[in-house]
């Protein structure tokens, strides 16, 4: 679903990276591991076309985003990438429901409400659909953002440190729902940590060194 080549990228004035390449088939995940500043969000950035590497290819489901426009790249990204960034990026004046829907409408122009129901129950989170993000937890937020992830059905979910500011608890619940819920619909699942935790629950693993 995910197959990467010869990425290189290198911010103004700084090293130049050379990026590990990676292939990912759909419902498996691969972990991206390694020290602070070794380029791991970067990679995953570049992963989600928010970010132009120097030179490589990105293929997603047969279409390498690398070659598209900024334009036809963010309406590519709104429709096959799902990111659940390190720090929720809610919109705080709607409440759960709406960032789903709003979400939705933004890759496809219809506010998915079906599918957001369904993927706040499939992770526990019913009761809260109508709270604010900050009337949430720590915990609880981080399954809205596998949620916004997934609500349009991507074909790729990326999760940038998705357990660092997590209790043991959590860590463990949300990793079994990345894993369960990207297999359930089909996504490729890239994982960046350097969180302990949670390597030796994954043996497709890359070390950024």
């Amino acid at each position: 679903m995910i197959n990467t080549k010869d990425i290189t990228f290198q911010y103004p004035k700084g090293e130049l990276f050379h990026m590990p390449a990676l292939y990912c088939t759909a419902g498996n995940t691969i972990l991206i591991t390694g020290n602070s500043g070794r380029g791991k969000t970067t990679y995953l950035h570049i992963l989600a076309g928010l970010l132009r590497p120097k030179t490589g290819s990105i293929e997603i489901d047969s279409t390498d985003i690398i070659t598209l426009s900024e334009r036809k790249n963010d309406s590519f990204r709104g429709k096959n990438i799902g990111i659940v960034f390190q720090k929720p990026h809610f919109i705080a004046s709607l409440t759960i429901l709406e960032n789903l829907e709003m979400t939705s409408w933004l890759a496809t122009g219809k506010k998915n409400t079906v599918s957001a129901k369904k993927l706040l129950n499939q992770l526990g989170l019913t009761e809260h659909t109508s709270k604010l993000p900050s009337q949430l937890s720590v915990g609880q937020q981080q399954r809205v953002s596998i949620a916004r992830a997934l609500i349009n059905e991507p074909k790729v979910l990326l999760a940038d440190e998705p357990t660092s500011s997590l209790d043991d608890k959590n860590t463990e619940t949300v990793i079994e729902l990345l894993t369960s819920l990207s297999k359930e619909y089909k996504a490729a699942l890239i994982i960046v940590t350097h969180d302990n935790r949670i390597k030796e629950k994954f043996h497709n693993q890359i070390t950024m060194i």
